[in-house]
């Protein structure tokens, strides 16, 4: 298949990490509850996540995208433009 008869996706959406961990959540059709008791996390945490008031942080995404079975990297780099962005 030639790729060259594409065009790439525009993001047309920002999201912000805890929009991020919210949106897998409910797509998934987990509550906060059922997220809460999949990954240990407390209710409150994940809520306070999800509205921006405390940071994810790497150890809770890597347990948090455990459960929902995504890559970390998803959760902590929503929009994350590889072509435009350098990691350095």
């Amino acid at each position: 298949m030639d790729m060259s008869q594409f065009t790439k996706a525009k993001n047309t959406v920002s999201v912000t990490v805890g929009e991020s961990v919210r949106v897998i959540r409910e797509l998934q059709e987990l509550s906060q509850t059922q997220l809460a008791d999949l990954t240990g996390i407390p209710q409150s945490t994940i809520s306070a996540i999800e509205n921006e008031r405390i940071n994810l942080g790497i150890e809770r995404a890597k347990v948090i995208a455990r459960a929902l079975q995504v890559h970390p990297s998803v959760l902590v780099f929503p929009g994350w433009d590889v072509m435009r962005e350098s990691a350095a």
